[in-house]
């Protein structure tokens, strides 16, 4: 994600005419009702052009400014597949700046061509999806996933083995019932679910610091933690940052995006 690095050239971004910089919000959403039909070329397409007419008396920044709008096209024509819910594009035209971001949250359309950008919406996105941490707890398992304006960022699985008592962090899918040891497989799963019980608290609480520290480590400024309602509460309860939301879902199997969806929406 780009624009989080971008915020201190956006807030003192000032060019002096003919230049100035297009900043364009689209609503791309396929789940929005006003989108069915993929309205959103339409509005794309009127958007540029009132920039077109409106300019078309100064011959000098009307070629700037469709200079721009061509790298506008080609970047939608490459990513048209891959549109999610809205796209964010700020562009200048002496080409000193070009920032383009498929966003995983909805915008409002809007369309501005001046010597500073707007980005009022996006402070308010950022507002609202920050940099956060979701947090997935099922009996032994932990799992992590950072996220920031609803995408998807780095994840981390957590593993404990309750033979040496120790979280392990490891890469690669969840695994379930990895640590349970040899032996018949119904004897483990009963004797695994009767340790755990006895010392769930335990386990949880020492997992908490390595939990806090990735996050301040990550700055994240919301953390939501999912689970079932004992497991969830426990580990929400031994952690010292604040928590933003507990929720009693066990979904650490579910793709990330769906559990950043369900889980933040």
């Amino acid at each position: 994600m780009q624009i989080n690095k971008q915020w201190n050239k956006l807030k003192t971004m000032q060019l002096t005419k003919p230049d100035s910089v297009l900043t364009m919000y689209l609503n791309t959403d396929p789940a929005d009702p006003e989108q069915q039909g993929g309205e959103w070329k339409i509005h794309l397409k009127n958007g540029l052009n009132s920039f077109e007419n409106y300019l078309k008396e100064d011959k000098e920044e009307l070629k700037k400014f469709q200079s721009v709008r061509k790298k506008i096209d080609e970047f939608i024509n490459e990513n048209q597949k891959n549109l999610k819910k809205g796209v964010v594009i700020i562009a200048t035209s002496d080409d000193s700046f070009w920032l383009a971001e498929i966003l995983q949250v909805s915008v409002e359309t809007n369309f501005y061509w001046q010597e500073t950008p707007v980005i009022e919406q996006l402070e308010e996105m950022y507002s609202q999806y920050p940099k956060s941490g979701v947090v997935l707890v099922q009996q032994n398992q932990v799992k992590t996933i950072e996220t920031e304006l609803g995408e998807v960022g780095e994840t981390k699985h957590f593993e404990l083995d309750i033979d040496t008592e120790d979280w392990r962090q490891y890469a690669g899918p969840h695994r379930a019932d990895a640590s349970m040891g040899k032996g018949g497989r119904n004897t483990q799963i009963d004797q695994f679910k009767k340790r755990f019980e006895e010392n769930r608290k335990r386990w949880y609480k020492s997992l908490a610091p390595t939990l806090d520290k990735q996050a301040k480590d990550n700055q994240w400024q919301k953390i939501y933690i999912s689970g079932e309602q004992e497991e969830a509460n426990d580990l929400a309860e031994y952690m010292q940052k604040e928590i933003e939301a507990v929720m009693h879902q066990n979904i650490l199997d579910r793709e990330e995006h769906y559990v950043i969806e369900k889980i933040i929406g």
